[in-house]
């Protein structure tokens, strides 16, 4: 896929860079909201709306926003936003908004949200930031949605909100609780980290990304080094180490050459040719002329 292009801005959100299983950001909602697959959706969606449309507007400002200003700029667009949305489920999904909570507000200080405006919305184009809000915003929906789904389902026995039968008698209710939570998160992450370790040792390409900085220079403390590019640079590493230890005859085999080719030339070839052919021109024709020429003429002037 073309770089910054649509379709790699939503991919990149959903598989490489997903905010909850991968960058492991905006935990506040993920585990608080999600004791339900629809508490799950409607974070999500809200999410996504803000994401996306706080993107377009921070790139099509990010050229007249100074730089010495920018987060109380990006705090303002992402509150606007944020308001418009709280104010619609409010009034269109009363039951939903009431179940978010608080935590509809908080938005505004979703690092998720903030994350994508200054590494990526301020940087680039409106189109491709906004596709990329809407990326991050769907891998975030479906990581939520998922983790609420399987805590409704272990810790109430329901789908949806729609309870099965009375299996909500043999389930573990820790599951609806907060230590549920962070053991459906973990399942979640190591699940996908194995799925993309296959899949990465098949094609042989390395999909997942680094999680500190670009050139890698803290891999070794971050948590998810295994399982992105710090990996990588280990190996790279390793290789650039052994490399000099295998290959030892090059640097020997090279004086040697120069030492029997060029200075045999040198010595051979022009001293010789300046002795011979320069000096013996100099000495055999110029003085000849200068002592066979001028005092003759100039004893016949002299007898004249």
């Amino acid at each position: 896929m073309k770089a910054n292009s649509p379709a790699e801005r939503i991919f990149n959100g959903i598989v490489k860079e997903n905010p909850t299983l991968v960058i492991v950001l905006g935990m506040c909602p993920t585990l608080a909201v999600t004791t339900s697959a629809m508490n799950g959706i409607g974070m999500g969606l809200s999410t996504t709306v803000v994401l996306a449309l706080s993107n377009l507007f921070i790139s099509l400002l990010r050229n007249v926003i100074p730089d010495k200003v920018r987060i109380p700029a990006f705090i303002v667009v992402i509150a606007s936003f944020v308001t418009m949305v709280d104010m619609l489920m409010e009034g269109f999904t009363p039951a939903l908004y009431a179940q978010l909570g608080i935590y509809i507000p908080l938005i505004v200080v979703n690092c998720i949200i903030f994350g994508r405006a200054e590494a990526y919305a301020s940087k680039n184009g409106p189109v491709a930031s906004f596709f990329d809000g809407i990326g991050m915003g769907i891998g975030f929906t479906l990581s939520i949605t998922v983790i609420g789904f399987i805590r409704e389902f272990i810790g109430s026995g329901a789908i949806f909100g729609q309870p099965i039968g009375n299996l909500a008698d043999y389930m573990p209710s820790i599951f609806v609780m907060a230590p549920g939570a962070f053991m459906v998160l973990a399942f979640l992450i190591t699940v996908r980290a194995a799925i993309i370790n296959k899949m990465e040792a098949k094609k042989g390409v390395r999909l997942n990304v680094t999680h500190t900085d670009e050139e890698g220079a803290y891999c070794s403390g971050c948590a998810f080094a295994a399982n992105c590019a710090g990996k990588l640079q280990k190996e790279a590493k390793a290789a650039a180490a052994a490399k000099p230890a295998a290959t030892p005859a090059k640097p020997a085999a090279k004086p040697a050459d120069k030492a029997e080719a060029k200075p045999t030339d040198k010595a051979e070839a022009k001293p010789a040719d300046k002795a011979e052919a320069k000096p013996a021109d100099k000495a055999e024709a110029k003085p000849a002329d200068k002592a066979e020429e001028k005092p003759a003429e100039k004893k016949e002037e002299v007898k004249a």
